[in-house]
Parts: structure tokens; sequence; C-alpha cells
């Protein structure tokens, strides 16, 4: 006979659903037959510090003649990270119930423990987050408002062909050491609020923006200056104070973990007035880099020596990326998402952070982790990141990876179980402001990887990456599918700058083109203006309950609850149309678009298709 003893992911059997708040008492009923004669049953609770406690069970009651239902009572009194598992004893000895897969329990000492994340009660997500909408802008591509340019280093190639190939050409040992900048500015943005608006976004996620020698400004060269080329700080401030008044906040992007070699810090080709630590062991700047043969040999971002690495404990950073993070909130700015927060240490989040929530309380603080962000080791140790103090949330990669796996595989399984292991190990507040993403500046467009091939530098170089008319109607389906799901789960989901226009790319820098203006494709701008009209116009999408409803043969379906507000989702990855039966619970809803309903209890979605019902 096949049972299931326990399935962390049903409420009877575990109350609340997921993470749990430091003092909540958590409710576990284990499930056995009545045949296996069991005298008692223990839950073992192993902290990720050390140390296992075990609670005896209570029988609870027999249901029918074959089961009997254990119950366990469970209050974590401290934040951390918990791993557990069941023990049951018979006359004939003791057996353990474990986690096999997708949260379902087994009889068996050789799978794994259950994660159960216990975070600060007292931490609160800020309020303007869930329910709205993420874009991320690459400055130097979105749009140039014509402003002319000040204080422009000669080293830069300035380019008159805005919408032309970006430039990518490496040296002999393969190092970017020219780049190419269109004149995208901040004057610019504040022009296309409008646009912004009419997508119903209510943030804007800015790549760095902070004086820099490359493009793509991760190289930082002055934490206090805007880049000449997007603009000034009184740029700045006027983006913010129009943003705001089109209800749409700014998110700035934080590169802490390293700087420029060429930035007022280091100042390795003494561009800088200031003395750098690449000058002089003198230098205030010194003590903040890890050289390892002053001053030529030092450690750098993943070997990139243009990219020299922060030692981030030390007080004296901290100190000023603490007050530079304070006077950015104080010209207008909503919040910070932190570049390789995986690669900060935790004496950096923590006072970050307490900086941060002290100048504006509600401000967001977001991470780059590609991971599952709960359980992360880095650095040889488990981070906290969630659990309070650290970060509201994190760059949601996790269900960036389980979207385009479906719709390239059309395993709708694989799909449900990466969104709910997500879901069972991300404290609530952490869920509701997830960043979820389908395409970053960090990768290839999402269009063109959902259909195409060979769109690394040299393949998209020689042309080999574009998509072929057949390719590109096929990824438009699949893209309206993608962001369907994307909109629609816990979190909110990122729009990456032109992916709503149609925009195809290959990898860094072909991923970062410029806007198509005046080109765009109307009936995907259209698609994507009405999932921002849904999102604003159905309140379980900000932190409504995620509840599935089935995951089998190429189509998956679930549901957000919220009251009376709710929604269904359906998605068909199949390469022919179907008639997707809708249980009668769902049957009153109405469907909103991408479906025709030949009657109450079917809803038509066509072969790569996807359906959003709503009440």
């Amino acid at each position: 006979m096949y049972y299931i003893p326990f399935n962390s992911r049903k409420t009877y059997h575990k109350t609340p659903f997921g993470a749990v708040a430091a003092g909540e008492t958590v409710t576990f009923r284990v499930i056995l037959p009545r045949e296996l004669c069991c005298r008692g049953v223990r839950l073992a609770v192993r902290a990720d510090a050390g140390g296992t406690t075990f609670v005896s069970a209570q029988w609870e009651r027999m249901e029918g003649d074959g089961e009997e239902w254990w119950r366990i009572e469970y209050t974590p009194d401290a934040v951390g990270l918990f791993w557990y598992h069941f023990i049951y004893d018979t006359d004939f000895g003791s057996m353990d119930i474990r986690c096999e897969e997708n949260g379902l329990g087994r009889i068996t000492r050789d799978a794994d423990e259950w994660q159960l994340t216990v975070y600060d009660p007292a931490v609160r997500a800020p309020e303007w987050v869930p329910g709205g909408i993420l874009y991320q802008i690459f400055p130097d591509r979105f749009r140039a408002s014509g402003e002319p340019k000040q204080n422009i280093p000669a080293s830069r190639v300035l380019r008159e062909d805005w919408g032309a190939e970006p430039m990518w050409e490496p040296d002999p040992a393969g190092r970017i050491r020219k780049y190419d900048f269109f004149g995208g500015d901040l004057a610019g943005i504040r022009e296309k609020l409008p646009y912004l608006r009419s997508l119903g976004v209510s943030c804007i996620y800015l790549n760095p923006i902070f004086e820099a020698a490359s493009n793509h400004r991760y190289d930082t060269a002055d934490y206090e200056t805007i880049d000449p080329l997007l603009g000034t700080r009184e740029d700045f401030r006027a983006l913010c104070d129009a943003a705001h008044a089109c209800g749409i906040r700014i998110l700035l992007d934080g590169v802490f973990s390293h700087t420029g070699d060429d930035s007022r810090y280091f100042n390795k080709y003494g561009h800088y007035k200031d003395t750098g630590a690449f000058q002089s062991k003198d230098s205030p700047y010194y003590p903040w880099y890890k050289f390892i043969r002053w001053p030529q040999s030092y450690e750098s971002w993943w070997g990139v020596d243009i990219l020299p690495e922060v030692r981030e404990e030390t007080e004296s950073y901290r100190t000023y990326i603490a007050a530079v993070a304070r006077q950015w909130l104080r010209d207008g700015a909503d919040g910070w998402r932190l570049d390789v927060a995986d690669e900060l240490p935790d004496s950096f989040l923590d006072a970050f952070y307490e900086a941060v929530k002290a100048e504006k309380p509600d401000a967001y603080v977001l991470g780059e982790v590609w991971e599952d962000a709960s359980c992360k080791i880095s650095y040889g140790q488990r981070r906290r990141y969630l659990l309070g103090g650290q970060m509201d949330s994190v760059m949601n990669y996790p269900f960036a990876d389980a979207i385009l796996r479906f719709l390239q595989t059309g395993s709708a399984e694989r799909f449900l179980d990466a969104a709910l292991t997500v879901l069972e190990h991300y404290p609530p507040q952490s869920i509701h402001t997830l960043m979820n993403h389908i395409g970053t500046h960090d990768t290839a467009r999402v269009l063109t990887r959902l259909v195409g091939s060979g769109y690394g530098r040299s393949a998209w170089r020689a042309g080999s990456g574009r998509l072929s008319p057949e390719q590109r109607k096929k990824g438009l389906s699949l893209l309206r599918a993608a962001a369907t799901l994307q909109y629609t789960l816990p979190g909110i989901p990122c729009v990456y700058y032109g992916d709503e226009a149609g925009t195809e790319g290959g990898e860094d820098p072909f991923n970062r083109g410029c806007f198509p203006w005046g080109r765009e494709d109307a009936s995907l701008l259209g698609f994507y203006r009405e999932l921002g009209r849904l999102r604003r116009e159905n309140a379980c999408f900000a932190d409504g309950d995620f509840v599935p409803v089935s995951a089998t043969l190429g189509c998956v379906a679930f549901a957000r609850v919220r009251g009376d507000s709710r929604a269904l989702t359906i998605v068909n990855r199949n390469e022919h149309p179907i008639d997707y039966y809708l249980p009668a619970e769902w049957q009153d809803l109405r469907a909103t678009f991408g479906a025709a309903r030949p009657d109450e209890r079917t809803v038509r979605l066509d072969a790569c298709g996807a359906a959003l019902l709503t009440r």
C-alpha cells in the first residue's frame, strides 16, 4: 500500500504553510497506517547552528479503519534556519520519515530533512512594493534627451546612431578597454515617465548611475557624483520629483563589493585629485583594498583587474557607504538594489540596512542572489539575508529559471515544484516583494532565449542568433505566456527595458541595445499594458495566497486569492490548442484575455497560449 505520511505543502500536514515567525506555533500532523501499530511519533528539529530538539506527538484520531493521525505543536523561539524530520516507534523498532521530493515524506533514513525558516516577526517590508511593477533601465540605452553633455572624458566613444549594434571589441587578452555610449540620460527617462505610467510601472530600477569609466558603470569611480553623460545631481532630483508626482519610485543600484581601478579611491591612472590607494599607502582609501603586493598586485572581482575588490568590513568604508546611501535617499531615491549581495559580508549588510532604514523607514533594500536565498552558503557560512535586518527581498532567479525552463521543455510538474520551493522557504514579507524578472542586463534577451540558439557574443556578432520570422512569431507567443506567469506569481514583476517592445539580443553587450522608440511591437506593448491594468485592479496580486490548481501534461494552472479578489492563471505549453476543464470553485471567474469560453466549464487555450481569469 502506498501512502504519504507527511507533505509539508499541505496545510492539514503543516500549518501555517512555509516560513514562520519566531514565537509562532506550527502544527504538524503525521498520518500513518493502522497496521504499523505505532506506539508514538516524535518531531526532531535540528538548528542550523547545532543541537536537536525532540517534541512528542499526541495521538489525535482515527480516520476510517486504516489511518492514525498524530499531532505535534512546536513553537520556535529563535530566528534562524532549522531542519526537521519525524521518528515513529513500534514494537519492532523505530524509523524516520524524511523528505523525498516535492515536500513529500516517506519512511526512510536516506532522504533529506525539511527546511523550516524562522524569521524576525518585527520585520516589515515596505508597504508600497507589493502589487506594483518594477521596470529596469540601463541608463545609457533607454532614452537620450538631446541635452548637451558637459565634462565628458576624452576616452569615451560617443555614438550618434541610436539603435545601432553595441560595440564589442575585446583586446588580445579578451578584456574590454573601450566603451561606446549612446547618450541615454536622466532627462530622457524623465521625458518617458508617462510611457512608463501607461505600463503600470510603480518603481524604476536604474542600473548604476554614478560616475564610471564604462557604459555599464559597475566600475564605480565616485559614489557621490552622477556620471556626466547622464546629467547632474540636480537632474537626479528632478527625475525623482517628477517620478513621485506620477506615483513612481526610484531604486538605485549599489555596487559596493568593488570599485573601478579608475576611481577617486583607487586612482590607478592619476585621473583624480584625491590620493588613491594605488598611489600611496598613506591614502585614506588604502585600508579599503586587498593588496597582495602593493601597488601592482591586488585582489579583484572575479579576477577582472579593472575592478579591485574592497574590504567591506573596514569601518571607514562601511561608514562612508552608509553616508552615501543616506544622502541619495535624501535626494529622492526610494531604495537600493545591492549588486552581488552574496559577496558582501554580514557586517556590511547589517550596517547598510540599518543606515537605509534609519534614513527612510519605507526604503526598499533588494539583494542580487541567484540561488535560493533562504539557505544560501557563501564564504563558508550560512547567510541570513531574509531573516531580518539585511534585505527586504531578492532578485528571483529561481522563478525566472522555472518560467523559462517550463516554456522550453513543457515540464509543468517541475515548474510548480520550483515555485513552491521558493514559497515554502521564504518569509511572507520577502515573497510579496520578490523581484520577478525573466531577463536582466546579465542575461540574453528573453525573446531570444525562448526560441533562439547561438546567442553568445561571437555567434550574435556573426548574425546566427537573430530570429527568423517563424522563430519570432513563436517567441512572441512564448513571451506572452512568460509575462503572464511573471505578472501573476507572488512577488512583483520586473520588466527589462525594451522586452515589452519585442527587443531581441544576445549576451552582454548585445542585450543592452537602445530602446526601439517608434519601432515597438504594438500588439505586444498592448498586452503588457493589459497585464499592468489587471495587476492594479485585482488586489490578490499584491499579497494574495498562491493556490496550486494543476500541473500536468504540459499545462500549469494556479490561483491567487485574497478575500473576494481571485485570479486564475492557465498556461498551455503544448504545440496544440487544448480545452482546459475548470474545477467547480473556479467556474465563476471571467476570462480577461487569452481564452475563449465555449461554456462555463472549459477554457480554450491556443498552442503555447495563456489565459487569465479574474473576479
